[in-house]
């Protein structure tokens, strides 16, 4: 999709340091040499278009709260309805048709891991279908914020898994709540959360500075769908790595051009792979290339491993570890 260059500058540049100043439109508005106006104009546009999800906090694990990849074989017939109660989960956060057996993909985060196995288990037994639940061991690379004006991630050197950051403080959750769900559109954005939560306006941008200084913000920003931005094509890729060199390939993978997410998970009965990594494209010929190319430059091409490509997205959202009560707002 061809967006106007001050547009797409809009959506790329302020996936990462977005202004924390009281009033962070105008302040993009002179970097982008137009008016506070226009850049709320086109946000909003952008959010009804679909190609923004929302301006906000993307946490480093750690944080707080806890999240599961989660999946279920659901017969073709009952797809629709499955997905569609899936949906409704006000935990689920992703949902997606993978083209495999294993045909229903879905995220569930929450504030304690109790609760994400509960939602979980709730879900499964909901849809009367094999389940299977894959919480997170480690991350190597998160890497959704990539330039939009090329064609997939760039490569990035990595030494180490991502550490975790230290736990947002109990009498910050309420901001962050706010945070991970999204600012609102007006010309004081960080103004309306001191209104709502009764502090003052200094101590938000303040616990914000502070958040991003110290880690415990992966970045804020602005959060894009790719989708609709002409990376029609996603797949992710399991491997079956031996334990004693899951680390080692998992890092490898996760350096490599067009992987934007590496994960190690638990494996499942049935289901032996531990190392996962999603490659976002164009074109699905493209990506395909790129997974051959990072399995290969990782040493894992002879590892048992299976690619799942994207079929349908029923759902998208940001991350819920500090949200729910905002789930009656």
């Amino acid at each position: 999709m061809q967006l106007h260059p001050q547009d797409l500058a809009l959506l790329n540049d302020y996936q990462h340091h977005f202004p924390l100043v009281e009033r962070p439109f105008d302040a993009i508005a002179q970097e982008l040499y137009t008016t506070e106006q226009h850049v709320l104009q086109a946000l909003r546009a952008g959010r009804r278009a679909g190609h923004i999800s929302r301006i906000g906090a993307v946490w480093r694990r750690g944080a707080g709260g806890a999240a599961a990849l989660c999946a279920l074989k659901v017969p073709y017939d009952r797809l629709p309805a499955v997905a569609d109660a899936v949906s409704h989960e006000f935990r689920v956060t992703h949902n997606y048709q993978r083209d495999h057996e294993w045909n229903l993909w879905y995220v569930v985060t929450a504030r304690d891991e109790a609760a994400v196995r509960e939602t979980a288990d709730r879900i499964a037994q909901a849809a009367d279908v094999p389940a299977l639940f894959l919480p997170m061991v480690r991350a190597y690379r998160v890497d959704l914020a990539f330039d939009l004006r090329a064609r997939h991630a760039a490569a990035r050197p990595l030494k180490a898994p991502e550490p975790q950051c230290d736990p947002v403080a109990p009498w910050q959750q309420p901001l962050a709540a706010l945070a991970e769900h999204g600012m609102p559109l007006i010309p004081r954005p960080y103004n309306a959360w001191a209104r709502h939560l009764g502090w003052p306006a200094d101590v938000v941008l303040r616990t914000l500075h502070q958040w991003k200084a110290h880690g415990t913000l992966r970045r804020f920003g602005v959060v894009v769908r790719h989708h609709g931005l002409g990376f029609d094509s996603n797949a992710m890729t399991v491997v079956n790595a031996p334990a004693r060199l899951a680390d080692e390939i998992g890092l490898r993978i996760g350096a490599q051009p067009g992987v934007t997410l590496a994960y190690r998970r638990v494996p499942a009965e049935g289901w032996p792979y531990n190392l996962y990594f999603m490659v976002h494209g164009r074109e699905r010929p493209e990506v395909r290339a790129l997974v051959r190319s990072a399995l290969a430059a990782a040493g894992a091409s002879n590892l048992p491993h299976e690619t799942l490509f994207s079929v349908r997205r029923f759902k998208q959202t940001g991350g819920r570890y500090f949200a729910e009560p905002l789930e009656a707002a």
